[in-house]
């Protein structure tokens, strides 16, 4: 016979988090930096700030986030500077507004980096517990139950499970329940959101087998160095020296026989066998989904990465897979370099059930239930950064909420942060959601650089930043500004000279004076490159140089985008009410009336962005809230 758990009191706190991966580690960090007392729970304490696939933080999109964290007082970017063995700019062939860093972490060292940080926070507790229950009364959350009947008071609860509610892993027809690399599930706190009406689907990633790193043939390979001039990630790390021996990556492809095998297997994989529910990412996809998404292919692309400096596991990228192990073991051994291969943890899929976004305000928090908000996969989003920054945005608004101040949101001109958050709660997703540069529509201003020009002070007003830092950006800010305005102001006139450096940078002779300014309008001329001729330069630092220069070059286009978000804005500032009922608006469609009753947009911009609502239906909207205003207006007049 069962035995009734015996609950009790354990304690009274401002905001719970529920889970201590990359969403929980920024909430919990974001609420008690805000002056929140703060409990942090999670099922183990060794699985901090895991990273349980790629050993990697960044990349394109992935990187604008990061660096967006860091702006607002995150600590993502500020622990990966501590934990790199490895730094790259990508897309730098591409203009600035799509270069985004990606480096490579000691996965061991990101965690103990973090968990220090997490452990050191004065107004944060930290415990290691299984969350079976949230408290709810009256449509507010009050506080949740562990499973061994601990019962903890809060007045804003924060979810951030990752892929633990319910996981199973699957390698072919083996199939059990489990979270991430072998750590326990969360099976049971499922039923309790179930029971607050919430509804659950199912979701699926998975990972690539780990390598001994000595049966690889690297001399088979493609080195993958590090840049020789390492960037940070973190705006208080610039100008920094790291001194880092950055470890190689390695290039390599999948054969022709790689996929005889896999074709030959694919019965077996519980992807195409039936056995999974689960949704899969589109852009992470499984080597089995390549080869049958891209049968005319001969090779797919194969990275070999390290997962730290103490460990001789390597990761490798580009062949996550759910085929039985031994199938697993011939197909890699197909891959060039890879004869030899011995494996340390095979590749497997998991299953983990999470909500539908479109259930939260874009604050994170859910529309019926006050005070309880989701964070990261669990809300249908991918990557370790989606989730550091919907961890940071619901950390804040918990506690913006229990201080009874305004929220804070960011919208899709401001941030990726805004684009990601707006993305999920407004139009859903039916794949776990990845950032990527081309979902941002103003993304010549939303660029990493200038993520601390734009969020800094955002994140001061709020309480996350430090006045030393503020003051940072405000002086950095003035010294972009003063040297824009002295690169206006000083002109270069048409000597023998000077025409004769123009021709050595392969660009036009002057004909007239011209302002340094212009020169670097052309396109052939950097602004480091006219030093020799700019007698007045002073020595700035590096990520000023590049600051000027971009401001420069792409000026015109710059202020296309800019008359683009004030017209975004109009629509984004003409707001709705949350208690609007849409079947009462005549002209509407009736699709139109059952999204915007499901949804309740906080305004006419993101009502726009609903699947189903047309253009003819928000100028329906326009004329009823102009008729609205008037109405109001010729009551107070009366």
């Amino acid at each position: 016979m069962k035995k009734e758990i015996k609950k009790f009191l354990a304690g009274d706190y401002d905001v719970i988090v529920i889970g201590a991966g990359h969403a929980g580690c920024e909430a919990a960090l974001a609420s008690s930096r805000m002056g929140m007392k703060t409990l942090a729970l999670t099922m183990s304490l060794d699985a901090i700030a895991d990273m349980p696939c790629n050993p990697n933080i960044g990349g394109t999109g992935k990187g604008h986030l990061v660096r967006e964290i860091d702006a607002l007082g995150g600590e993502m970017a500020l622990n990966i500077d501590k934990a790199f063995i490895q730094s790259r700019m990508l897309n730098t062939s591409k203009g600035p507004a799509v270069h985004s860093l990606r480096v490579q972490a000691d996965k061991r060292k990101y965690h103990i980096e973090l968990k220090k940080v997490l452990e050191n926070e004065p107004n944060l507790t930290l415990q290691e517990g299984e969350v079976v229950e949230i408290l709810v009364k009256s449509n507010e959350a009050k506080g949740i139950v562990t499973r061994t009947g601990a019962i903890y008071n809060g007045k804003a609860i924060i979810l951030a499970t990752g892929t633990y509610l319910k996981g199973r892993i699957f390698k072919g027809e083996v199939n059990y329940s489990s979270g991430p690399g072998g750590l326990s599930p969360s099976n049971m706190l499922s039923e309790s959101l179930t029971r607050l009406g919430i509804k659950l689907r199912r979701f699926k990633t998975g990972t690539p087998a780990r390598v001994h790193g000595d049966t690889i043939d690297y001399s088979k390979m493609e080195v993958q160095p590090g840049d020789e001039e390492v960037v940070p990630f973190s705006f208080l790390n610039m100008g920094k020296n790291f001194d880092v021996e950055q470890q190689p990556c390695y290039l390599t492809y999948t054969t022709s026989e790689t996929h005889k095998i896999i074709k030959k297997n694919l019965h077996r994989s519980p992807m195409y066998s039936g056995e999974t529910e689960g949704v899969g990412p589109r852009y992470c996809p499984s080597i089995e989904d390549k080869v049958v998404r891209f049968a005319d292919r001969e090779e797919h692309q194969v990275f070999i990465e390290p997962e730290g400096l103490d460990t001789k596991e390597m990761y490798v990228q580009g062949v996550s897979s759910t085929l039985p192990e031994e199938v697993q073991i011939e197909m890699y051994k197909t891959i060039v370099g890879l004869e030899k291969v011995q494996f340390m943890r095979p590749a497997y899929g998991i299953e983990y059930d999470c909500i539908d976004p479109r259930i939260l305000k874009r604050t994170l928090e859910h529309k019926d239930i006050k005070n309880l908000f989701f964070a990261g996969q669990v809300n249908g989003s991918s990557g370790y950064e989606e989730a550091a920054a919907q961890g940071l945005i619901a950390g804040i608004n918990a506690a913006l909420n229990i201080k009874g101040k305004e929220p804070f949101v960011l919208d899709r001109s401001e941030a990726y942060i805004g684009v990601l958050i707006d993305d999920l709660v407004t139009k859903g997703t039916n794949e776990p959601y990845r950032m990527m540069t081309s979902r941002a529509e103003y993304r010549l201003t939303l660029r990493q650089d200038n993520a601390d020009l734009r969020l800094t002070k955002k994140g001061y007003d709020i309480g996350l930043v430090t006045r030393e830092r503020y003051k940072k950006t405000v002086e950095k800010k003035e010294q972009i500004e003063r040297e824009l305005s002295r690169l206006k102001s000083t002109r270069v006139t048409p000597t023998e000279d000077i025409n004769q450096f123009l021709k050595e940078l392969g660009s036009a002779p002057l004909k007239t004076a011209t302002s340094l300014y212009d020169l670097i309008k052309r396109p052939e001329i950097r602004y480091d490159e006219l030093k020799d001729i700019d007698k007045d330069r002073k020595e700035l630092p590096r990520e000023i140089g590049l600051q000027v220069e971009t401001q420069i070059k792409y000026e015109g286009y710059i202020k296309k985008q800019m008359a683009q978000i004030e017209q975004f804005k109009k629509l984004e500032e003409k707001r709705l009410s949350e208690n609007e009922d849409y079947d009462n608006i005549k002209g509407l469609s009736n699709e139109a009336k059952q999204k915007l009753n499901q949804i309740k947009p906080d305004s006419v911009g993101q009502a726009s962005r609903i699947s189903g609502v047309s253009p003819a239906d928000i100028n329906v909207l326009l004329i009823y809230l102009e008729q609205k205003r008037r109405r109001e207006k010729n009551l107070s007049d009366d």
